[in-house]
């Protein structure tokens, strides 16, 4: 499987997550190859690096992390297609929730275990103050990657974690959480 280091592009200014709940995994599986069919036919915009779509392993969802050159660059794109993009993907799977779009900064990624594949990526939100226990070592944590929201309060790092079962028996904090698996990538 594909490690998240492989997917990080080094000129990015800026990284953006946005969750798309669609209630089932068919439903998540349609909207993603939807938008990447609409990725490949509009071509790459000036300043867009890096678009990755990952499904949760629950089956509700996706998540997609663009990587792009900075803030202004996604802006132009997303006043002049967005729209257009979006409902060409609703037309086909009505009824997705979008909970918002989180401008980030790859901070800082602590590797643990470069040699192990990543069986799930684990996202997961906290006080940026925290992050340093998301990164601490334990069994089944690969690496995490910690990226800091444009205010520099909050903390979303992203896990690689041997497999879901590791993760779960490590997990003890309340901090919300989900995991995902890699789709697409381009």
């Amino acid at each position: 499987m594909t490690r998240f280091l492989d997917l990080v592009h080094p000129a990015a200014g800026t990284a953006l997550m946005s969750e798309w709940l669609t209630g089932s995994a068919g439903r998540s599986r349609a909207a993603a190859d939807a938008i990447a069919a609409e990725w490949a036919a509009a071509g790459t915009p000036s300043g867009r690096l890096a678009q990755h779509i990952f499904l949760d392993t629950d089956g509700t969802g996706l998540l997609f992390y663009a990587q792009w050159t900075g803030d202004e660059e996604h802006l132009v794109w997303a006043r002049a297609h967005r729209a257009g993009t979006v409902s060409r993907v609703d037309t086909l799977v009505p009824g997705i929730e979008r909970p918002g779009l989180r401008r980030t900064r790859l901070e800082r990624s602590v590797v643990h275990d470069a040699e192990r594949p990543a069986g799930v990526f684990v996202v997961t939100t906290l006080a940026a103050a925290e992050a340093e226990s998301a990164v601490a070592p334990a069994p089944g944590l690969l690496a995490a990657h910690v990226h800091l929201t444009s205010g520099g309060d909050r903390a979303i790092v992203i896990g690689e974690w041997t497999h879901a079962v590791a993760h779960a028996e490590a997990a003890t904090g309340t901090d919300p959480f989900k995991r995902y698996t890699l789709h697409h990538a381009s």
